[in-house]
């Protein structure tokens, strides 16, 4: 695997020279950015795998930034904030975050985070081809295209996946009518452990409906099983 690019967007320097070092030393390469137009620069001159950005900056805000950035660029994306409140942390996740860590930081356990989402999101040629072995999946007059990341609707209408918002959809087609937990989604989204209290799942499954939702009289796809976790409802073509 190529040694990833990381680019940190952080208006406060003695914050952002902490993170260059740290992940200097872990053996990334790293940019830096001080507000969107330095992120916007740094991303059309090189090849960036990993964004974490600060909530707190200034001009656009890093949830304004993080939603562009979702519909331009297809990379990891992790909020690194001081903003420790629900509300920003499950916004943050519905704008297509990655992964969401609150400052004050351990230093291991960000690299961990980064590291691990870094896995999952640079994938060797190999790895490539074996997800693209079947190009798209289609139920309910819906079709999931594994090749543009993209849930397409009965009238054509695209709809662009955040990359957990694909690998649970990619789950779910691949264990039509099983229950899958919270905790089996996480891993298959995120490659963390879950949680307590942790709704990155929910919130995730809760976007995903939206898409579906916009279409009357679509059925469920996606089914709430309490106490256990969530069920794909597709009718699946073989």
């Amino acid at each position: 695997m190529q040694t990833p690019h990381i680019l940190i967007v952080e208006d406060e320097l003695v914050t952002r020279n902490t993170l260059k070092g740290i992940f200097e030393a872990e053996g990334y390469i790293v940019l830096e950015a001080t507000d969107g137009e330095e992120m916007y620069k740094a991303l059309s001159n090189n090849k960036i795998n990993l964004v974490i950005m600060d909530i707190n900056l200034p001009g656009k805000n890093g949830l304004l930034l993080a939603r562009e950035l979702r519909e331009q660029h297809n990379l990891a994306l992790m909020f690194l904030t001081g903003r420790d409140n629900e509300v920003d942390k499950i916004l943050g996740l519905e704008i297509g975050a990655d992964d969401y860590i609150t400052k004050p930081f351990n230093p291991r356990e960000l690299t961990i985070r980064a590291r691990n989402l870094l896995g999952r999101t640079m994938q060797t040629p190999e790895a490539q081809d074996e997800e693209k072995q079947v190009e798209s999946y289609r139920f309910n007059d819906w079709t999931l295209d594994i090749n543009s990341r993209a849930l397409v609707s009965p009238s054509g209408e695209v709809f662009k996946l955040p990359r957990s918002e694909f690998r649970a959809m990619v789950h779910f087609c691949e264990n039509p009518g099983q229950i899958q937990s919270r905790a089996e989604l996480l891993k298959k989204m995120t490659g963390r452990e879950l949680k307590p209290h942790d709704r990155t799942v929910d919130v995730t499954i809760r976007r995903i409906r939206k898409h579906f939702e916009s279409v009357p009289d679509t059925p469920e796809i996606i089914a709430t099983i309490h106490g256990e976790g969530y069920r794909f409802c597709g009718d699946l073509e073989s």
